[in-house]
C-alpha cells in the first residue's frame, strides 16, 4: 500500500495495523532488517540506538515552562475544536506540539478517555521529542519534516505498542519556519483513509490563521504611520513611486524597491542615496514605526534630491476617508487614496501610540502575548469586509470558522473600508507592503495628506525573508546558466558546489560512484561512493580529501537521504546522532567547523548519482534551505546524468574506433614509422590511419577523416578504412584507389535507410604510396591536407598536391603527384583536426609545425610527440590522426634487373644469371624456387604478353621476383584437368611463394612472387 506522503511500504506489516513486531524484536537484536521495514522507520530506529535509548524505560521530560497562549495555540484553537467535533465519540486523541516537540495542546473524540489515559497522553508540558521520547509520531514528523504515519510495533517505545498515529508539521506561510506539530494518535485497529484528509485540512486551517495574525501586524504599522504624520514637509519633493509611474522607469522602480527591501530586512537607520542609471539620485529615508501593541517595523520614504517643494508630499492616489483615524491636533483630517492597505477595519490609532487595541487576528490588543519570538509577517490586505472566522492566506476570513477568541472578532465601521487597490493587493517582496498607485497628487491637494511618498513599509525579520526569497531565486537563474556547461562528470558537480558556495552554504562536498565517474549505471551506489569534490569558504577543513572512497553509517543522514529520495536537514549537527554515530572520529573535529547541514541525493531518471552534502559553518538551514539545495542538486543531477550519458556514448566510441584502428605495423623495410591518434574532448570523430604493405618492397601510407562524430562516424571509418586497405592491396594507383572509395561513399549515402543522406556526410583521404627501389613517392588526395616533407637537411616543404574533391561528391577524377624522397627524410601525414581550430589561423599554426619539424635527427617518435605537444591544440575540438613516416632507399646491391626479348631461347640465360646472383648473397636455399618462379613467369610473358620483358630480383626481408611486359593481359590462376598437357605453371608459382599477384602499371604489368628466406 502507498500512502499519500510516505514511500512505498516494504512487505511484512501485520494487516490489524499492529505493525511488523517482530522485525522490530529483531532489529533490537542487532540482526538486519532493511527489507522489511520502512525507510523512516528504520531510520528512526538507528537513530534511537545510536543515542543509548531502551524501549522499556523511556521516560518523557516534563516543561512547566512552555506558553499556552502563543502563536500557534491561537491559530489552533478553533480547528482542534472543530476536529474534536468531527472525531466525536472516537478513541481519537488529538494533540498540538510546538517546534521542540513539546505539547501544548490536547483535546478527545471521546471526553471520558481522561480518566483511562496516562498522564504523558493527557496533559501538556510533556516532551516528545524523537531524542527523548523515541520513534513516534511528533518526534518523527519534527525529523523528516513531513507527514509521518506510525504503526504499532513501529513506535520505540514498549508503551505506545497497542497505538498508531498521523503527524504533520505546521509551518509559518511566509518563513516556512516549523512552529509546531498536529498529531492524531488512535487505537492501532482504527486505520482511516480519511484520517490523513483531514489532518492536512486542519493543519491548512491552523497556516492560515497563522498568516492573518501577521496580517494584522502589518495594518498596525500602516495605521501608525499614516496616523503620526509621517513627518513634515522637508526641503525636497517627497514621491510615492506610483505617482511618477510615468516619469520613472519600471527598471528605475525596480532598483529602488529591492534597495528599500534591503534596508528593512536589515533594519537600518538613517538615509541612503541610490543613483539611477540617467543619473538622477533619490534619497530613501528610513523612519522606524512602532504600532500601539509594540509591533516595530519601518518605512521607506522616497525624496528626489534637488527638487524644490512647489507641492505637498502625498502618499498613493485611491482616496477613501478613514474615519475615525485621528491626526495630531495641528493637522487637519486625513484623506487616505481609495482603497488602500491602511483602510483596515479595526480600532483607531494615535500618534500616542498608546491606545491601540486589537486588530483584527488579535495580535495588536492588549491581551496579545509577547516575546514569544514568532516573526511577523505583513500581507496586503482584500476588498472583502472581514466577517468571523480566521484570515485565509490572502487576508480573508471565512464565514464557517468562528474567531478564536474575543480579540479576534471585529464590527466592520461603516467609516471604513478595507479594501487595498481594488483587491489586487501591494505586496512587495514577501509581504512586505509597496506603495502603489497612478494618479498624482493635484486631483486631491485639498485633502492631501503632507507626508514624504512612501515606498515600503515592513518587519526587519519579514524584510530579511524576502530578501532571502529574492535571493535563493537569483541563486536558481545563476544555477541555470552555470551548472551544466560542459559534458564532463567531474566538472558538473564541480560547478553545483561553486553555485552553491556562499550563496547557500559555506562548504559543500559531493561523492559519486566509481562506475557514475566512467560514465557507468552503478549497480551499488551506496556502497561504491568516492569524494569527487570538497569546496567551501576557505581550505584546510578536515573533509574526506577527493578520490578518496567514503563509508557512511546506516544512521548518516546521506545514507538516509540516498534510501529515502529526498534531502535530509540536520539542523543541529551537534544533535544529529545518526550523523556523530557514522564516524565519531572524524566528526568531533568537524564540528568546530561546521553548524549544519543538508543531505541531499543526485536522481535523475530514476538513476542514483551519488550525494551532495551542504554544510554551513553558523546559523541553521531550515526548510527553505532544504527545498533550495533539492533544487539545485535536481538540475545537478540532471546535468550530470547528460554528462555520465555522454562519457558512456564516448567511452564505446572510442573503444569503437581505437579497436578499428591498425593494433600493429606490418613489418616492412621501406619506412620507419610512428603515429598518434588523439580523440576530440567533446566527441570522437572518425579519423583513421594505416600502413600498408605493397608489392615489390613498397610501402602505401594512408590517413583518412569521416566528417561527424559519433558511433556513426567509427563505424563509417572502420568500412572505408577496410575498403581503402583492400583497394590498395590490389595494386591500384593512389588515383584510382581514391576513385573506388568515393564510389563506396556516395553508394552508402544512397542506401541510407532514412532516405536522406544522414548516414555518411562525406570524407576526405590522403594515400601516398613509397618506392624504396626507385626513392619516389606517388600522392593522391580527396580534400584532405598535404602532407609535409621534411628533407634530410632539414627544409620542410608541403608538396603542391592536386587537392581533389572529398569523398561522395562523385563524379570527378582525382590527380596524382610524384615526389622524389631522399634517404632519411621524413613524410607527415595528419587529419584536419591538427591544424584547423577556431581560435588560431591555420598560416600560423602550419609555421609551428615547420619548426616542430625543422629536427631531421629525430626519430618519428619524437617528432610524433613534438608535434602534439607544440602544434595540436589544448583542447582539440576535433580528431587529430598523425603519421609519420622515414624513408629507407633500397641497396642497389639488393637488386638485380635483365631484359630480354620475346625469344624462348633466352629464358635459360637468364634463369643461370639469376642463380648466380642468388648464390653471390648466399641464397642458395632459395635457388630453386626462384628458378622455377622466373622460369614460369618469363615463360607466360614470352607467350602471352609483349615485348620488352624485364625480369628483377629484390632482396630483402623476402625475396621478391618480378617479370614484366608490356601487356594488360593477366594471368589466372586455375586447376588443370588430369588430361591437360599444361595450365599448371601459376599453380606451382602459388605453392613455392609466399604470395603472388599482378601489378599493373601505365604500360603493361608486373607479375610478382614473393619467396620467404627461412631455409635460408
Amino acid at each position: 500500500m502507498v500512502r499519500s506522503g510516505e514511500e512505498p511500504r516494504s512487505a511484512g506489516r501485520a494487516t490489524d495495523g499492529t505493525g511488523p513486531a517482530s522485525l522490530r524484536e529483531l532489529f533490537l537484536q542487532g540482526e538486519p532488517v532493511e527489507t522489511g521495514v520502512r525507510t523512516s522507520i528504520l531510520s528512526s530506529w538507528q537513530r534511537c540506538r545510536s543515542l543509548g535509548l531502551s524501549p522499556d524505560t523511556l521516560g518523557l521530560p516534563f516543561r512547566e515552562d512552555f506558553d499556552p497562549g502563543g502563536r500557534i495555540v491561537r491559530a489552533a484553537l478553533p480547528v482542534l475544536d472543530r476536529l474534536q467535533a468531527t472525531f466525536a465519540g472516537s478513541q481519537v486523541n488529538i494533540s498540538v506540539a510546538d517546534a521542540n516537540g513539546t505539547v501544548l495542546l490536547r483535546r478527545f473524540g471521546d471526553p471520558s478517555m481522561v480518566r483511562s489515559l496516562p498522564a504523558i497522553q493527557v496533559v501538556p508540558g510533556f516532551v516528545f521529542a524523537e531524542q527523548v521520547a523515541g520513534t513516534n509520531g511528533i518526534g518523527l514528523a519534527l525529523a523528516e519534516r513531513r507527514l509521518i504515519r506510525v504503526y504499532g510495533a513501529e513506535h520505540f517505545a514498549e508503551r505506545s505498542q497497542q497505538s498508531a498515529c498521523v503527524a504533520l508539521p505546521v509551518r509559518d506561510p511566509l518563513s516556512g519556519r516549523i512552529e509546531g506539530v498536529l498529531c492524531l494518535g488512535y487505537p492501532r485497529g482504527f486505520e482511516r483513509p480519511a484520517l490523513g484528509v483531514a489532518i492536512r485540512r486542519a493543519a491548512d486551517g491552523i497556516e492560515r490563521r497563522l498568516l492573518g495574525q501577521s496580517s494584522a501586524r502589518e495594518r498596525a504599522l500602516l495605521r501608525t504611520y499614516l496616523a503620526t504624520g509621517a513627518g513634515t514637509p522637508g526641503p525636497h519633493r517627497g514621491v510615492a513611486l506610483d505617482a511618477l509611474a510615468t516619469e520613472f522607469h519600471p527598471r528605475d522602480q525596480a532598483i529602488l524597491r529591492e534597495k528599500a527591501a534591503e534596508l528593512i530586512s536589515g533594519a537600518q537607520r538613517g538615509a541612503a542615496e541610490v543613483t539611477l542609471p540617467d543619473g538622477r539620485r533619490v534619497a530613501l529615508v528610513i523612519r522606524p514605526v512602532t504600532s500601539g501593541a509594540g509591533v516595530r517595523g519601518i518605512a521607506v520614504e522616497a525624496v528626489l534630491s534637488g527638487s524644490p517643494a512647489v507641492e505637498p508630499l502625498v502618499i498613493p492616489h485611491q482616496m477613501d476617508e478613514l474615519s475615525g483615524l485621528t491626526a495630531p491636533a495641528a493637522r487637519p483630517p486625513i484623506t487616505l487614496p481609495s482603497g488602500h492597505v491602511a483602510v483596515a477595519p479595526g480600532p483607531v490609532v494615535t500618534t500616542e501610540g498608546n491606545g491601540g487595541t486589537a486588530s483584527p487576528g488579535g495580535t495588536d490588543g492588549p491581551g496579545e502575548h509577547r516575546g514569544s519570538g514568532t516573526p511577523a509577517v505583513p500581507v496586503a490586505a482584500h476588498s472583502d469586509p472581514p466577517a468571523a472566522g480566521p484570515a485565509t492566506a490572502d487576508g480573508r476570513r471565512t464565514a464557517s470558522e468562528p474567531a478564536a477568541s474575543g480579540s479576534d472578532r471585529t464590527t466592520a465601521d461603516p467609516g471604513t473600508v478595507g479594501t487595498a487597490d481594488g483587491g489586487r493587493g501591494l505586496a512587495g517582496p514577501g509581504g512586505v507592503l509597496a506603495a502603489g498607485g497612478g494618479r498624482g497628487a493635484g486631483e486631491h491637494a485639498e485633502a492631501a495628506f503632507p507626508a514624504r511618498g512612501l515606498v515600503m513599509l515592513g518587519e526587519p525579520q519579514v524584510g530579511a525573508y524576502a530578501l532571502a526569497a529574492r535571493r535563493r531565486l537569483e541563486l536558481l537563474s545563476e544555477a541555470s546558466t552555470r551548472i551544466g556547461t560542459t559534458l564532463d562528470v567531474r566538472r558538473t558537480a564541480e560547478e553545483l558546489a561553486e553555485t552553491a558556495v556562499p550563496g547557500l552554504a559555506d562548504f559543500v562536498t559531493i561523492d559519486l560512484p566509481d562506475a557514475v565517474l566512467r560514465g557507468e549505471e552503478s549497480a551499488d551506489p551506496l556502497a561504491d561512493l568516492r569524494r569527487t569534490v570538497v569546496h567551501g569558504i576557505r581550505e584546510g577543513l578536515p573533509f574526506t580529501p577527493p578520490g578518496k572512497r567514503v563509508d557512511f553509517g546506516p544512521a548518516a543522514p546521506q545514507l538516509r537521504c540516498l534510501g529515502s529520495g529526498e534531502a535530509v536537514l540536520e539542523p543541529d549537527l551537534k544533535a544529529a546522532a545518526g550523523w556523530l554515530a557514522q564516524d565519531a572520529e572524524h566528526a568531533a573535529p568537524l564540528l568546530a567547523h561546521v553548524h549544519s547541514l543538508i543531505a541531499v541525493p543526485l536522481l535523475a531518471r530514476g538513476v542514483v548519482l551519488g550525494v551532495a552534502c551542504f554544510y554551513r559553518a553558523e546559523g541553521s538551514f531550515g526548510d527553505d534551505d532544504r527545498s533550495l539545495a533539492q533544487e539545485l542538486a535536481s538540475r545537478a543531477a540532471l546535468s550530470i546524468d547528460n554528462a555520465r550519458r555522454f562519457t558512456h556514448e564516448r567511452t564505446m566510441v572510442l573503444a569503437l574506433q581505437r579497436r578499428l584502428l591498425p593494433h600493429g605495423l606490418p613489418d616492412q623495410d621501406a619506412v620507419e614509422v610512428a603515429h598518434r591518434y588523439l580523440p576530440a574532448e567533446s566527441d570522437v570523430g572518425g579519423d583513421w590511419y594505416d600502413v600498408i604493405p605493397l608489392s615489390g618492397a613498397r610501402v602505401g601510407l594512408l590517413v583518412g577523416d569521416v566528417v561527424g562524430h559519433g558511433m556513426l562516424s567509427a563505424a563509417t571509418m572502420g568500412r572505408l578504412r577496410t575498403a581503402a586497405r583492400s583497394f590498395a592491396e590490389l595494386d591500384f594507383p593512389p588515383d584510382e584507389v581514391l576513385t573506388h572509395l568515393d564510389n563506396l561513399v556516395g553508394r552508402l549515402d544512397r542506401e541510407d535507410p532514412d532516405g536522406k543522406g544522414a548516414g555518411v556526410i562525406g570524407a576526405t583521404c590522403l594515400y601516398a604510396v613509397y618506392d624504396p627501389a626507385a626513392q619516389r613517392c606517388l600522392m593522391a588526395r580527396a580534400g584532405h591536407p598535404p602532407p609535409a616533407l621534411v628533407r634530410p637537411d632539414g627544409t620542410v616543404t608541403y608538396p603542391d598536391l592536386p587537392a581533389g574533391p572529398p569523398l561522395g561528391l562523385g563524379g570527378l577524377p582525382f590527380d596524382t603527384a610524384e615526389v622524389d624522397l631522399p634517404e632519411g627524410s621524413q613524410l607527415v601525414l595528419y587529419t584536419d583536426g591538427l591544424i584547423e581550430d577556431r581560435h588560431r589561423d591555420v598560416d600560423v599554426v602550419l609555421e609551428q609545425l615547420s619548426e616542430a619539424l625543422a629536427h631531421p635527427e629525430r626519430a618519428p617518435e619524437e617528432t610524433c610527440q613534438a608535434i602534439l605537444d607544440t602544434v595540436a591544440p589544448a583542447h582539440p575540438h576535433d580528431d587529430i590522426a598523425l603519421l609519420v613516416a622515414r624513408v629507407h632507399a633500397l641497396d642497389p646491391g639488393r637488386i638485380a634487373a635483365w631484359e630480354l626479348s620475346a625469344d624462348p631461347a633466352l629464358v635459360g640465360e637468364v634463369r643461370a644469371s639469376a642463380i648466380r646472383w642468388l648464390s653471390d648473397r648466399g641464397l642458395d636455399e632459395a635457388a630453386f624456387a626462384a628458378e622455377l618462379i622466373l622460369s614460369e613467369l618469363i615463360t607466360n610473358a614470352i607467350r602471352h604478353g609483349a615485348g620488352p620483358i624485364r625480369v628483377r630480383l629484390l632482396y630483402g626481408r623476402t625475396l621478391i621476383c618480378e617479370v614484366s611486359d608490356a601487356s594488360n593481359t593477366a594471368p589466372h590462376l586455375r586447376r588443370a584437368a588430369s588430361t591437360d598437357e599444361g595450365g599448371r605453371g601459376l599453380f606451382l608459382v602459388a605453392q613455392l611463394s609466399q604470395s603472388w599477384g599482378t601489378r599493373y602499371l601505365p604500360e603493361g604489368k608486373v607479375i610478382w612472387a614473393e619467396c620467404g628466406l627461412d631455409a635460408a
